[in-house]
């Protein structure tokens, strides 16, 4: 435990910029590295297998640095396999897996020297992702952006510290220096950090989106199960609120269903997906913007480097 993440992923601050499903793209990843962080992207990112490839190799050739890619190993995402063969093959620096077992991921890597990191929001699947094999975990806490988890940081890091002997990377709420430094005076190994990106230069994403995490702040966060039938936190924009942030009576049904669930939940996950990102390309008044609290400090639009700069102090 006593490794950090600068150490594990041989970077300059200990900090890594999460992965933002459709926000994440290359150039950030390439600017990330270039600003002494690591940084990883969701393989769903990418429609095909040939593009995911080519973005890889294009990060590689952009900038020295740690690349890491984030995997749903859960049955919803049908192409994990595939996706997991390429991130050997491409040989990237390490893996966070999501929202399922990272059992299959974690035999892959080992044998070629890919790091482990395994979202967890509570110490008995700590536990578990560490008999495993995991090389550190990403403590997922209530603060943080997309799917967050029950406990705050305060509670969770240390939590986890007693529990487990992985490095903690403590993900969700923090946007400044004094954020970032109280997590690693409670003995995490650094920060998975992603809101405070989201508006950044570099993003595809619509302006739209990007003044949305400018203009709106933490309270303005709210759950909503309507995306992929798990709790996911977005902007509370008129949109939102006019649909409401539950799962109507037949979606909660079908999803308790023991034969269906698995089917139900699938297609809720692919249909928020789609509606996800029809908001964050377009001017659309179907607004759904995944962010966390921590867009309380995101005050204008910066680039990467500057957001970096911000988070640890404006070192050199």
């Amino acid at each position: 435990m006593s490794k950090m993440l600068t150490e594990i992923l041989n970077i300059k601050h200990p900090i890594i910029m999460a992965p933002m499903f459709l926000v994440t793209n290359t150039a950030m990843m390439i600017a990330a590295m270039k600003s002494g962080v690591a940084a990883a992207i969701p393989a769903l990112n990418f429609r095909t297998d040939a593009e995911f490839r080519a973005a890889l190799k294009e990060m590689r050739e952009g900038a020295e640095g740690s690349i890491g890619v984030n995997l749903i190993v859960n049955k919803s995402n049908v192409r994990m396999k595939e996706q997991l063969n390429t991130c050997v093959d491409m040989k990237v620096d390490f893996i966070i897996t999501s929202l399922g077992s990272p059992e299959e991921v974690i035999k892959k890597c080992k044998p070629v020297d890919i790091k482990v990191f395994c979202d967890v929001v509570e110490e008995n699947y700590a536990k578990k992702v560490e008999e495993l094999g995991a090389d550190a975990i990403i403590a997922v806490n209530s603060n943080a952006g997309g799917h967050a988890g029950p406990y705050t940081p305060d509670k969770l890091v240390p939590l986890l510290k007693e529990s487990c002997n992985l490095p903690i990377i403590s993900a969700g709420g923090i946007g400044t220096k004094e954020g970032f430094d109280k997590i690693l005076e409670m003995g995490a190994a650094g920060l998975s950090i992603g809101s405070p990106f989201i508006a950044c230069h570099e993003s595809d994403i619509s302006d739209d989106y990007k003044n949305a995490c400018v203009e709106y702040g933490k309270d303005d966060i709210v759950l909503t199960t309507k995306i992929s039938g798990t709790p996911c936190t977005v902007i509370n924009t008129p949109y939102v609120q006019k649909v409401g942030t539950e799962q109507n009576w037949l979606e909660k049904m079908l999803s308790k269903n023991k034969k269906l669930k698995k089917w139900v939940k699938m297609i809720t996950f692919l249909k928020g997906m789609k509606s996800i990102e029809k908001a964050a390309f377009s001017s659309t008044y179907k607004t759904l913007w995944c962010a966390g609290e921590s867009i309380e400090h995101t005050t204008s639009i910066q680039s990467v480097s500057e957001i970096v700069q911000r988070l640890v102090g404006n070192k050199e």
